[in-house]
């Protein structure tokens, strides 16, 4: 193989199309919009418009309700916190929402910090959060450490 004799796989380097640049383009004159009307033109393209017919999120029917002021937890399974512990990026003393957040385990509180039982515990720890499954209090305490929880911060402060 020569230097002269490289060339680019078939189709890795692809024209873009050049809309409305004259009739030689193909896509001449109009761009490919046709004539007239609501999407020829500029910054108009109305999403589950049906041209006047009843839409369909409107024709079909809405079940269940959305709480407007529904808690969100940020959720922590037990195994992880074991495996922080382990690699010594939290105490497993005194385990708070604050530390989890800390060491990087949990991105943010949210409306507190909630323990599922997912993974293994070997160590004693000693947990204070918002929230927790009867299965990881359980495991926890079969541990031989404590898993308390506490009314949520925000809540307190009202």
């Amino acid at each position: 193989m020569k230097l002269h004799e490289l060339r680019d796989n078939v189709g890795a380097n692809k024209k873009r199309k050049r809309v409305a640049r004259g009739p030689g383009s193909g896509t001449g004159k109009m761009g490919g919009r046709g004539i007239k009307g609501q999407k020829s033109r500029s910054g108009v393209s109305i999403n589950g418009y049906e041209g006047g017919q009843m839409p369909l999120y409107q024709r079909l029917p809405k079940r269940g309700f959305t709480k407007p002021n529904r808690k969100k937890f940020a959720v922590v399974n037990l195994g992880l916190i074991q495996k922080f512990v382990d690699e010594k990026k939290l105490d497993g003393s005194n385990i708070t929402e604050d530390t989890l957040v800390e060491s990087g385990l949990v991105r943010r509180k949210l409306d507190g910090v909630r323990v599922l039982a997912k993974g293994d515990v070997s160590a004693k720890l000693n947990i204070s959060v918002t929230g927790a499954s009867k299965s990881a209090v359980e495991a926890v305490e079969k541990a031989g450490g404590k898993l308390a929880v506490a009314a949520p911060a925000t809540a307190a402060a009202e």
